[in-house]
């Protein structure tokens, strides 16, 4: 409520309530899980961010969105371990893992932060769109670099393993893209049969989760399954298949879930910043900030370039706001918390992708919309 007169995103003041809150010290310790960010948060924001999601403007730039989504991430987790090795001394498994954490933008950071600003309709869809799908990119390339780090011995040889993991990545992302698009037909069929906003929501519901769970019990990319079971339903199964009044409920569930699960994730990010733990690890953190905003700015205009010369032109302007919107968040935090406790450097990776996302959060996250005013960058561009 206090945000309705202070310009300030809510998610970011929720943050700062919870940081406050922490150091207070009047509440219960409080860790987040990644199974709960992973299985319980995650699949509901994908979802209602790919339900919204425009098919028609998502094709028009889609040259762009694949660009950052996946070609962005791959050279950005290169550029981050290769710089972390070299210039800050970090050993190649700690290195390029903290790559992976940290090169995608976080779908719930960027979704809440630009809905909230008002971005012109085609800035938010790039850089929803890029969110939605390279977060998927990168928990692919997390889970195979942790394999690596954790399962690569002295008889093993390091290309072999490369190799397996270039084709490893191409199946994660192909199988999650049709696991996602079968439950997303299916569904959209089934919502024929019958017109009951209740069913349609716990159709959708189901459809959310059941693509995430099946995605990973299989091995594939829970991520892209989402995102596309998301995609073909709400363009699809929606028009098709449900009533105005139904699109109205299922809209409404989906928004109203969306805020909920907003509201608990940055307030459990702000809960659980380790102040000690980063004080303790400073400098290895002013090199993690430093190599995050290093490769995105080398990945996205660079790879912009390109893609401006066959599809439709992303202004500077634009690519400025793409660049310091790039938000990291809950996915970091869920991924890093999820490694194995016998790792080495654990420790050290936590420290870095807590500071990383502080600093995006609290910094980069309170500056967009000043950085919006400067580049006179308004709704209607």
């Amino acid at each position: 409520m206090i945000t309705k007169w202070v310009p300030v995103p809510y998610t970011l003041a929720l943050v700062i309530v919870g940081l406050i809150t922490s150091q207070l010290k009047f509440l219960p310790a409080v860790h987040i899980s990644p199974d709960l960010i992973l299985l319980i948060f995650l699949p509901a924001l994908l979802f209602e961010a790919s339900w919204n999601l425009d098919l028609a403007r998502l094709r028009e730039n889609l040259v762009p969105i694949l660009w950052l989504a996946f070609a962005g991430v791959l050279v950005s987790v290169g550029i981050v371990g290769s710089v972390l090795h070299y210039a800050a001394g970090l050993d190649w498994p700690t290195a390029m893992l903290f790559g992976a954490i940290i090169s995608a933008t976080d779908p719930i950071s960027v979704l809440a932060l630009f809905r909230k600003l008002g971005a012109p309709e085609r800035l938010a869809v790039i850089i929803e769109g890029e969110s939605l799908f390279n977060d998927g990119t990168a928990v692919v390339v997390f889970r195979i670099i942790s394999g690596i780090a954790v399962g690569v011995t002295a008889t093993t040889s390091y290309s072999k393993t490369a190799l397996a993991a270039i084709g490893m990545f191409f199946l994660s992302c192909l199988g999650g893209l049709i696991i996602g698009a079968v439950v997303g037909f299916v569904a959209s069929k089934i919502t024929t049969y019958f017109d009951d906003h209740l069913l349609e929501i716990t159709l959708t519901t189901i459809s959310a989760y059941g693509s995430f769970i099946l995605a990973e019990t299989v091995g594939v990319s829970p991520v892209i399954a989402v995102v596309i079971a998301g995609i073909v339903i709400g363009n699809y199964g929606r028009r098709k298949s449900m009533s105005a009044n139904t699109q109205i409920a299922v809209d409404s569930f989906w928004e109203y879930a969306a805020f909920v699960v907003n509201s608990l994730v940055f307030l459990l990010i702000g809960l659980e910043i380790p102040l000690g733990l980063l004080t303790e690890h400073v400098n290895v953190i002013f090199w993690a900030v430093l190599v995050m905003l290093l490769a995105r700015a080398i990945s996205l205009y660079g790879l912009l370039q390109i893609s401006n010369q066959v599809s439709k032109p992303i202004s500077g302007k634009w690519q400025h706001v793409l660049f310091w919107g790039g938000l990291r968040g809950s996915l970091s935090i869920a991924m890093v918390l999820s490694l194995p406790l016998t790792l080495p450097g654990r420790v050290q990776l936590i420290a870095m992708t807590f500071g990383a996302v502080t600093f995006s959060l609290l910094i980069q996250g309170l500056t967009v919309s000043p950085l919006l005013h400067l580049l006179r960058i308004e709704k209607n561009n």
